[in-house]
């Protein structure tokens, strides 16, 4: 039985769009590319089930549908992909090396490309409706909720943003908030407030989210007095934050207050040899085709990187 080959050109880290895009590019490029997959192939996406924005598909597809289609591409260019999770990664000795539970690989580039995960609420109701009223992504999933009515959890300015956005869709948007203050700075929080089809629930926390076969509604619980409140909507749209999936990079590269990994120039890291897409840096955007985009750019950043480091 013939050893495994364990030294790339590119590694990539994580299999989302950013990932399989950076895969397709490296391959075609010539270079000898492994992805390593993580324990969620296809990342946020996996979640996700009707894709209606992203190019190219004019009857919109399923989220798994549209990362199963990015995988099969990229293992057409030629990138081997292993399903498996990397726990540690040393970028301060070249080789850059790459550690999962069984093997250890070589490369002389890396794509960071392990995306973030949205914080949740915690309730068993909501990976029960994820995607089936449940949502994280305005963005995404807003326009499918026409005229009806709509419930915002958080109080930061993503809530904000994300309450103000869906009022191009919603009859009524509700903001649900735990303090009887919103955290989001002035203007953001002057913007929703302004906005006659938003409405505000100060001081309540969602203690069950409910529906048959999708959600329906939720049940608040205010904190001051403890009424229970039962809020009945089309959609519920979590907004209390997102958490980057860097802990193996602390300590290896640069990362921002908040854990996304800090880019210098276009998609370089603090380590040279090192590029990053996607999420994991994308606290702005976070959409699957500008993590595509990423994807592509950290790969022709890679591969001019390695011409200039023969």
């Amino acid at each position: 039985m013939s050893e495994e080959k364990t030294k790339y050109d590119i590694i990539i880290i994580g299999a989302g769009p950013a990932g399989y895009t950076a895969g397709i590019y490296c391959s075609r490029a010539r270079h000898n590319t492994l992805l390593i997959s993580g324990i969620l192939p296809g990342g946020q996406l996996m979640n996700t089930t009707d894709v209606e924005n992203y190019p190219g598909f004019d009857q919109g597809i399923m989220g798994p549908d549209l990362m199963l289609t990015m995988r099969k591409q990229t293992e057409r260019m030629g990138t081997k992909i292993i399903d498996d999770e990397v726990v540690s990664v040393d970028f301060k000795n070249n080789p850059l090396t790459i550690s999962t539970a069984s093997s250890t690989f070589e490369a002389n580039s890396v794509i960071v490309c392990t995306g973030a995960n949205p914080r949740k609420i915690g309730l068993d109701g909501e990976q029960t409706f994820a995607g089936k009223g449940v949502s994280y992504c305005a963005t995404c999933d807003g326009a499918f909720f026409k005229n009806q009515e709509l419930i915002v959890v958080g109080g930061g300015d993503s809530a904000m943003e994300e309450a103000t956005f869906l009022t191009k869709f919603a009859s009524t948007v509700h903001i649900v908030h735990r303090r009887d203050e919103f955290r989001a700075s002035k203007i953001m929080q002057e913007r929703a407030l302004s906005n006659e089809k938003i409405k505000v629930h100060f001081n309540c926390t969602v203690e069950d989210i409910q529906g048959d076969q999708k959600f329906q509604k939720v049940i608040l619980k205010n904190v001051k007095n403890n009424e229970k409140i039962t809020l009945e909507a089309g959609g519920l749209f979590v907004a209390i934050g997102h958490e980057p999936n860097s802990k193996i990079l602390e300590g290896q590269i640069e990362l921002d207050e908040n854990g996304y990994v800090a880019l210098k120039n276009n998609t370089e890291t603090s380590i040279p040899g090192v590029f990053c897409a996607g999420d994991v840096h994308d606290h702005r955007y976070r959409q699957a085709v500008t993590a595509a985009g990423f994807g592509c750019m950290a790969a022709i950043d890679a591969d001019k990187y390695l011409a200039g480091h023969k």
